[in-house]
């Protein structure tokens, strides 16, 4: 079908009212309960750390005096803590490029062409001020405004741009409204999927096509970031009210949500039929889908 603007509106201003099911709920709060999953996380998601390999970066200036000397280990790890600590470094004496190299490390991790695609960004000329230019319109104008001067950097995804962003809200004193949160393809596939069965509910047909638009795998707009703040604001502030113990920082959310702590699931639409739903799996399927995320985690985000 083709997109209709308005039919997205109705599909956002739905599961802006019904935020989280009570299913939701519930698996989150599991997950924050569970001492080899959430439970590290009450009080923020600071200790969520990420291993990476230095001796990889050794092409990459400038590095964070604080990390590890890339000559010296051949492995480390990084926390989101460590990040924050370095960009807070970097908003006193203005080096916004090592503070993007901090964010980057941290969300590669493992992953072998994280350093070379660091490089690429670093190497366009003006690439500094643009972080620079990022980050004031972060305080003055708000995370869409920041997102949008990002977006059109070369070899700079949405996934990544975000990371920054988050880092830099997280290190700024204020920020202009909510701050940014990460965004990838992991946490819009989570939406999609809530997106449709939420759409399903409400009797909406064109439900499925209208989520896999809107909450498509990369390229999002600086509108669909900003509605994907306003959701998982609202959301964590749902959470909180409940009697789990969830801590007010909707990155514990967002953290928990790329870590499967609840996977809304979601029926197709082939020929204007609804399909089955998908069945429910067994305790050890799950738990090998936690093993996998717990993998992915150690290579970065």
């Amino acid at each position: 079908m083709r997109f209709d603007q308005l039919l997205a509106d109705e599909l956002d201003a739905t599961m802006q009212a019904q935020l989280l099911p009570e299913d939701a709920v519930a698996s989150l709060g599991r997950w924050l309960a569970d001492p080899e999953r959430g439970r590290r996380y009450r009080h923020g998601s600071g200790a969520h750390t990420v291993a990476f390999s230095p001796p990889h970066w050794t092409a990459i200036a400038p590095w964070p005096e604080a990390f590890a000397d890339r000559a010296a280990v051949p492995s480390a790890s990084v926390s989101r803590a460590d990040v924050v600590a370095v960009v807070r470094a970097a908003e006193r004496s203005q080096r916004w490029a090592e503070a993007f190299v901090a964010t980057q490390v941290w969300g590669y991790g493992l992953r072998g062409y994280g350093a070379y695609r660091t490089g690429q960004v670093l190497a366009q000329p003006g690439a500094e001020e643009a972080f620079a230019q990022a980050v004031s319109l972060l305080a003055d104008e708000g995370a869409s405004a920041a997102y949008e001067r990002l977006q059109v950097w070369d070899g700079l995804g949405p996934a990544f741009l975000t990371k920054f962003l988050y880092f830099a809200g997280q290190a700024l004193p204020e920020v202009k409204g909510p701050r940014p949160l990460i965004l990838d393809s992991v946490l819009a596939g989570v939406l999609r999927r809530h997106a449709t069965k939420t759409g399903d509910a409400a009797g909406y047909a064109w439900a499925a096509p209208i989520a896999r638009r809107i909450w498509r795998g990369s390229n999002w707009t600086s509108h669909r970031y900003r509605l994907y703040l306003r959701w998982m604001y609202a959301a964590s502030e749902q959470l909180t009210a409940a009697s789990i113990e969830w801590p007010a920082t909707p990155d514990v959310l967002e953290l928990a949500l790329f870590s499967g702590a609840w996977d809304p699931g979601s029926a197709t639409r082939v020929g204007g039929h609804r399909d089955l739903p998908t069945p429910r799996r067994s305790e050890a399927e799950r738990a090998q889908d936690r093993r996998r995320r717990e993998r992915m985690r150690g290579k970065g985000r």
